[in-house]
C-alpha cells in the first residue's frame, strides 16, 4: 500500500563539501551526528525522459530507513509529495498508474543509478524534538543508457520535519551562506547526474509572446492539456478539489475549440470536442452526486433539533455512501481507459500540428473580440428565453442551458483575456458570478429532485415526511430567490457588455 509523504528540502553545495556547524540557528540546541547510510538508488524514466522533463522523479531505492519505490511530485519550489510503494523487483502498479498520464504507452526504464555515502545529522531544539535532517551526500551517478558515463559530486541537504516551520529553513540557509554554501545549481540529484553525463533532454525553450489570434487560442488549449496531465496524479489520490479542477480543465478546453471555429478548423476539432464532452461527463458523474450531498447534509444540520431525527440523518448518510460508493473505481477506470488515454495523445497532436484556419494569423483583438460576442449574444438569447417562461420543469431546463452558455461566455473571455486586456476581465469576473447564480439554481433542482425520492422512501416505511417537505421548501425558496436575482445580475452583465 502506497502512502505519501510532503518533502520540504533543500539542496546546497560547497567547495569545501563539509556541513559548518549549524547549533543555534533558529532553536537547534544540538546537532547529533546519525552515522552514515549507504543508499543505492535506480531512477526509472521513459527513453524521451517525461518525468523528468515534468520534474517528476521515480526511483527503487534500497539502504536507509525507507527503502522501497518513491514517486516525487512537485508542490512548489523546495516542496514535493512522495508517494512510497514497498520495495519489489517490478514497478508497483500504484505508483504506475500515478505516472500514466504522463509516459501513456511508454514504459518506464532504468535510467541512471545513484550510490550515496550519506552522513547525517539530527538538529534538533532544547527538548530533543527534531527540527531538520542535515546530510552530507558523497554521490557517485553512474548512467545506464546511452554512452553510459559515471560522475561523482558532494551536495549537502536540509530536509524539514515533518509539521516544521518554512521559515527554519530560511535562518538555516542564512549561516549556510555565511559559510560559503550556496544553493545547488540542480533541482534533483537525478537532473545533476543527467547534465554531468550530457543525457538530459533540455525541455523545449520558453514560447514567444503570443501575437496572433491563433497563438491565444493555442496558448491557452495547451494550459488546459496541461492541467489534464497534472491533475490526473491528484485525482488518483482523491485530493481535495481535483476531479473538479480536472472537469473545469476539460470544459475549457472543449469550449476554446467550440469558441473560435474561426481560428481552428472545426472538422478536425469537433471529434475532439465530444471526447472532451465524454470525460467532462465521467468525471462529473461522481462531482454532482459529491455536491448534492454536502448540500443536502448542510441543510438537514440547519433544521431545528425536533426536526433533523437519527432517523432522517442515518437515511441520508446511507444514500450518500451508497451513490459515492463506486466513485474511486469509476474515476480511475476512465483515467485508466484506452480512450482517455487516446483523448490526451490526440490533444498532443493537435497542438503540435494545429488546424488553423485563415484568421488564425490575423491580429487577435478583432478575431478573439469576435468570438466572444457571438457566445455572449447566444447567452444572451437563452437568458430572455427563460425569463419569459412560468416557473416550472420548462424553465428549469432553460437556465441549465443558461448556465452552460454563461460557462462558455466566461472561459472565452478568459482565453481573450491577453488580447483583450479589461474587457475580457470584467466580463470574465461578470459570468462567474452569473454561474454561481445559476448553478445554485440547479443545485436545487436537483436536490428537490432527490427530496421526493427520500421522502417516498420513508413515507412507504412508515417514517414521518414532514421534515423531507420543510427541506423542499427551503429548497424552493432558494430557487426562487436566484430566479428573482438573475434580471438584475443579467442585466448588469448585459448593459456593460453589449450596451
Amino acid at each position: 500500500m502506497a502512502e505519501t509523504k510532503r518533502e520540504i528540502e533543500r539542496k546546497y553545495e560547497s567547495d569545501e563539501g563539509g556541513l559548518p556547524d549549524l547549533t543555534g540557528i533558529g532553536g537547534v540546541a544540538a546537532v547529533l551526528d546519525k552515522g552514515i547510510v549507504e543508499l543505492d538508488a535506480t531512477y526509472y524514466d521513459t527513453a524521451d525522459q517525461r518525468l523528468a522533463a515534468a520534474s517528476l522523479t521515480l526511483r527503487r531505492r534500497t539502504g536507509g530507513s525507507d527503502a522501497g519505490w518513491h514517486l516525487k511530485l512537485p508542490v512548489a519550489p523546495g516542496v514535493r509529495d512522495e508517494i512510497r510503494a514497498p520495495l519489489s523487483d517490478t514497478l508497483p502498479e500504484e505508483l504506475a498508474a500515478l505516472v500514466r498520464s504522463r509516459v501513456r504507452e511508454a514504459r518506464p526504464v532504468p535510467l541512471v543509478r545513484l550510490r550515496s555515502a550519506r552522513d547525517v545529522r539530527h538538529l534538533v531544539d532544547a527538548d530533543g524534538a527534531l527540527l531538520a535532517e542535515a546530510s552530507v551526500d558523497a554521490v557517485t551517478a553512474e548512467r545506464l543508457t546511452g554512452a553510459g558515463g559515471t560522475v561523482q559530486w558532494t551536495e549537502i541537504e536540509v530536509e524539514l520535519a515533518d509539521g516544521g516551520d518554512p521559515a527554519f529553513l530560511d535562518q538555516v540557509e542564512k549561516r549556510l551562506a555565511r559559510a560559503g554554501v550556496r544553493p545547488s545549481a540542480s533541482p534533483s540529484k537525478l537532473a545533476r547526474a543527467l547534465e554531468l553525463t550530457g543525457g538530459l533532454r533540455r525541455p523545449p525553450a520558453a514560447r514567444a509572446e503570443p501575437v496572433t489570434a491563433g497563438d491565444h487560442v493555442l496558448a491557452y488549449l495547451r494550459a488546459q492539456r496541461d492541467a489534464l496531465v497534472a491533475l490526473d496524479p491528484a485525482v488518483r489520490l482523491d485530493t481535495p478539489d481535483a476531479v473538479h479542477r480536472m472537469r473545469v480543465a476539460t470544459r475549457r478546453a472543449r469550449s476554446t475549440l467550440r469558441t473560435f471555429r474561426t481560428v481552428l478548423d472545426r472538422a478536425v476539432t469537433e471529434p475532439v470536442a465530444a471526447e472532451l464532452k465524454w470525460l467532462a461527463g465521467e468525471l462529473g458523474v461522481d462531482r454532482d452526486q459529491e455536491v448534492l450531498a454536502e448540500r443536502l447534509t448542510s441543510a438537514l444540520d440547519a433544521l431545528p433539533p425536533a426536526l433533523a431525527t437519527g432517523r432522517i440523518q442515518e437515511r441520508l448518510t446511507s444514500w450518500a455512501r451508497a451513490e459515492g460508493a463506486a466513485a474511486p473505481a469509476h474515476l480511475t477506470g476512465v483515467l485508466d481507459s484506452p480512450r482517455h488515454l487516446a483523448l490526451l495523445n490526440t490533444l498532443d497532436a493537435l497542438l503540435a500540428d494545429p488546424p488553423l484556419r485563415e484568421a488564425a494569423a490575423r491580429k487577435p483583438k478583432k478575431v478573439l473580440g469576435a468570438a466572444v460576442r457571438k457566445d455572449l449574444a447566444r447567452l444572451t438569447t437563452q437568458v430572455e428565453r427563460a425569463l419569459v417562461l412560468p416557473p416550472g420543469t420548462e424553465r428549469d431546463l432553460a437556465l441549465h442551458e443558461a448556465r452552460k452558455k454563461a460557462k462558455r461566455t466566461r472561459y472565452a473571455a478568459e482565453a481573450a483575456t491577453d488580447a483583450l486586456g479589461a474587457p475580457a476581465r470584467e466580463l470574465t469576473a461578470a459570468m462567474k458570478s452569473l454561474t454561481t447564480l445559476l448553478g445554485d439554481h440547479q443545485d436545487s433542482v436537483m436536490a428537490r429532485h432527490t427530496l421526493r425520492e427520500l421522502a417516498a422512501v420513508a413515507h412507504a416505511a412508515g417514517e414521518s415526511a414532514f421534515p423531507y417537505g420543510v427541506l423542499y421548501g427551503r429548497e424552493e425558496a432558494r430557487a426562487a430567490a436566484a430566479e428573482a436575482e438573475l434580471p438584475k445580475r443579467w442585466r448588469k452583465a448585459a448593459d456593460r457588455f453589449l450596451g
